[in-house]
């Protein structure tokens, strides 16, 4: 246990950058909880996973990891980080030591991102290419943020940050929630990922399990106040 309040550090997923934060930022701030949004790189499992450890590890006291969606997957990896003493999952990916995302999803029906994706290259050096993918505009408000306003799905449809293609097929070098506490939110309505594939790595990951039945795959953007109260139980939990 810990005597000062730990740092949240929110590692936002996939199509999606740190601004999908704002409202869970605000309501972190307005409790006293000292809180940082990186960029995630978006460019593959080892290599984001290192970028958010490496957050981690240059602020001074506890982190607790928060990661939604794809940023389940890194904060599963980066928790391994001396300093992280918790780690909170939100309609994210939770993954076993040596799974991947395709191998975790692969378990599961296909939720309706996966025939909406469409695929982008961008080059990686040495005048080769490779493929990234985004959320097609049209079913991105369905897909993604059924529960947020039109006029601002129709704003996050088009400002999508891709995801490198080959972080679905990388794997995971080591489970932190093996041996730090973990809390999971599932969204209930989710589009994106299949809530069974919430709900089985939480359940798998022994996880502190919060479910909101109509939430969509944003549900940091549409119910930020909810997403907030967990990551609170959590900083309570740890402190």
């Amino acid at each position: 246990m810990s005597t000062s309040t730990p740092t949240v550090v929110l590692v936002h997923g996939a199509f999606a950058d740190a601004t999908s934060w704002s409202g869970v930022i605000t309501e972190l701030q307005s409790h006293g909880i000292p809180v940082i949004a990186p960029p995630n790189p978006l460019r593959g499992l080892a290599a984001d996973a290192a970028h958010v450890a490496s957050v981690a590890a240059q602020i001074d006291g506890p982190v607790v990891l928060v990661g939604h969606s794809y940023g389940g997957a890194l904060i599963t990896v980066a928790g391994t980080t001396d300093n992280v003493v918790g780690l909170v999952y939100v309609a994210a990916y939770v993954l076993e030591e040596g799974e991947s995302l395709g191998e975790l999803q692969g378990r599961f029906p296909d939720s309706p991102l996966v025939s909406n994706l469409k695929e982008w290259t961008y080059p990686v050096g040495g005048g080769d290419s490779a493929t990234e993918v985004t959320i097609t505009a049209d079913a991105f408000p369905s897909v993604f943020a059924a529960d947020v306003p039109h006029e601002v799905t129709k704003v996050l449809a088009v400002a999508q940050r891709p995801l490198a293609a080959g972080a679905f097929t990388e794997t995971a070098s080591a489970a932190a929630w093996q041996t730090k506490p973990s809390w999971a939110l599932v969204a209930g309505a989710d589009q994106a990922i299949n809530p069974e594939v919430e709900r089985f790595g939480a359940k798998r990951a022994g996880a502190t399990v919060v479910e909101l039945e109509g939430a969509s795959h944003a549900v940091a953007v549409s119910q930020p106040k909810a997403v907030a109260d967990l990551i609170r139980d959590a900083v309570r939990a740890v402190s």
